[in-house]
């Protein structure tokens, strides 16, 4: 099989391979955009704009703050915070300051909490008020000894922020009771900080930028390493693949991407918040992706360019009354990730917006982004694309042997400067997850063609057997999401004393009207006998990650 077959299907100016060397650490390239951009706007939240100067005194602060409680290199410091301006503070703060970024999931419970604070040894906790009953619950049981308090509308200037956190507080009631003495509000660390000086560490490639959580679908949480030449590499990746489209932004206008999926989880974490550092962006942070008429009305007020999504956000919004009132002919890339974009899906944003949804693929351990569709595509592919710069992917048997023939279904693995170290004090994981040959396994089934695109076919995990044979969920789904009356739709595996396995499908209505047994007849005439589904469950809501990628697991739990 030729050395990667899809360099061919690159767009014209996309580079073979990029250089992750030029940058020392994710510090180094900070810097370089606070100097380059100062006077520019990086971040856009609630009305307020936020200079990359700004940004960069406030992080050199808070950095200091940091290194003045004690903590020495190496040290991890936990975010739990939505997109709100004090993210991006505290990521650059706990970067130059020498220490470990450790995402957290705001909606964590009490368990779970627990469970990544110790796993990761968290000396310090930076946390949005409105989950500050979540950590008092388990802060005597983890090794956090520091603990920065956030409030929504910090950012905002004194009378707009206290209008903001009197709302949020008092009328909507967002901020449970809570007790953490010894807790420092942010504002008042911030000028803790402006009164010492940072001492800025030496830091190499090789050093820890952060503990990255896997979401858990798979079992026990881990934590992914993702050292700064890790991330590095993945901004210039992601840069190189957008630029064929992003160059066309005129001169003189700021590209502007949409920061709808949350900062703690890599996706935006890398494409969103780094990449919009290295060009000198302007990033429109949004707090909460699930009020779609805020999202809407935001957008509304801006010219933006890119517009990083799952499946079920850019559906919902499609699906919106007040999407028309966007203006959408600025936007040039529209990346689909975290899972599979649906071709109706597609099709529909398409048609609305002009800009088609380019699907990627990554995952927590790759920084995530390792393949993507071409931004210069038209149509929707159905694949996940090629393999982005320096990256190298192909597929293995059970044995751990390449797949040689086209076409044929394999275990996709994985090698590029992007792939994690390992997993976080795991030795046994990590090397589980490794095949011989240094390259990491995804776990997902896929197909490569002769241009080299790459098809998922499932989670090995998400397969159902059905009397021998595989029957892969994402192919169900799809074809119901083309399925009038039907807003969204998960398919698992149940039990089945006949046939081993039997389909279960479980939907979301769009229709009020639609029936069991107009979707019984609408899968007769897609979908051969035996995947057709067994079982049919109405539901108001799918089960979802705060990314919104629909749980499956839970479904199999549930009756």
């Amino acid at each position: 099989m030729t050395e990667r077959p899809w360099l061919s299907s690159y767009p014209e100016g996309v580079p073979a391979d990029i250089d992750p060397a030029q940058y020392l650490s994710l510090v180094a390239l900070m810097d370089e955009a606070f100097t380059r951009y100062a006077d520019r706007i990086a971040y856009s939240f609630m009305g307020q704009d936020i200079t990359f100067a700004q940004t960069d005194a406030m992080s050199t602060a808070f950095a200091a703050y940091l290194q003045g409680l004690g903590l020495v290199k190496g040290d991890r410091v936990a975010l739990m915070m939505p997109n709100i301006p004090q993210y991006p503070v505290a990521v650059a703060a706990v970067l130059r300051a020498g220490f470990v970024v450790v995402n957290v999931n705001p909606l964590y419970t009490p368990r779970e909490l627990e469970y990544q604070l110790k796993d990761a040894g968290a000396k310090a906790v930076v946390i949005i008020e409105n989950f500050a009953a979540t950590l008092q619950q388990c802060i005597a049981q983890t090794p956090v000894q520091h603990v920065v308090l956030c409030a929504m509308g910090d950012q905002l200037g004194w009378l707009k922020g206290a209008l903001v956190n009197g709302v949020v507080r008092h009328i909507k009631k967002l901020v449970p009771p809570f007790q953490l003495p010894g807790a420092v509000r942010f504002n008042d660390a911030l000028a803790l900080g402006q009164q010492s000086r940072l001492q800025p560490p030496a830091l190499q490639p090789d050093d820890v930028a952060l503990l990255q959580y896997t979401g858990g679908t798979t079992g026990v949480s881990k934590g992914a390493v993702l050292l700064h030449r890790n991330v590095i590499a993945n901004v210039l990746q992601s840069e190189a693949w957008n630029d064929p489209v992003m160059r066309q932004i005129p001169a003189g206008e700021q590209s502007t991407s949409v920061c709808a999926l949350p900062l703690y989880h890599i996706f935006a974490f890398t494409v969103n918040m780094m990449l919009s550092m290295r060009t000198g962006g302007k990033t429109l942070l949004i707090p909460n992706p699930r009020d779609f008429a805020a999202v809407l009305k935001e957008l509304s007020r801006h010219t933006f360019h890119s517009f990083p999504a799952v499946n079920t956000l850019f559906n919902a919004l499609l699906h919106h009354p007040a999407f028309d009132t966007v203006d959408w002919s600025h936007l040039k890339v529209s990346v689909g990730g975290g899972m599979a974009v649906q071709s109706a899906v597609a099709q529909q944003w398409l048609a609305r917006t002009g800009c088609p949804i380019c699907e990627g693929y990554g995952l927590s351990e790759t920084s995530p982004s390792v393949s993507c569709n071409p931004v210069t595509a038209q149509e929707y592919s159905g694949t996940i694309g090629v393999p982005l710069p320096s990256t190298h992917m192909k597929l293995i048997d059970d044995d751990g042997r390449d797949v040689q023939v086209l076409g044929q279904p394999g275990e996709i693995v994985i090698q590029g400067p992007q792939v994690m170290a390992g997993y976080w004090q795991r030795p046994d994981e990590t090397s589980k997850a490794m095949t011989e040959d240094g390259y990491f396994r995804t776990g997902d089934i896929g197909t490569m063609d002769a241009r080299g695109f790459f098809k998922i076919v499932d989670r090995k995990k998400d397969m159902i057997l059905v009397s021998g044979f595989n029957v892969y969920p994402n192919e169900v789904e799809a074809v119901l999401a083309a399925c009038p009356g039907v807003l969204e739709s998960a398919v698992v595996g149940i039990p089945d004393a006949k046939m081993g396995e039997a389909v279960k499908l479980v939907i979301v209505k769009a229709s009020p009207e639609l029936t069991e047994a107009q979707v019984r007849a609408y899968c007769q005439a897609h979908l051969t006998g035996y995947k057709q589904p067994k079982v049919i469950e109405f539901r108001t809501e799918l089960p979802k990650t705060p990314v919104g990628k629909i749980l499956r697991r839970e479904l199999r739990q549930k009756p």
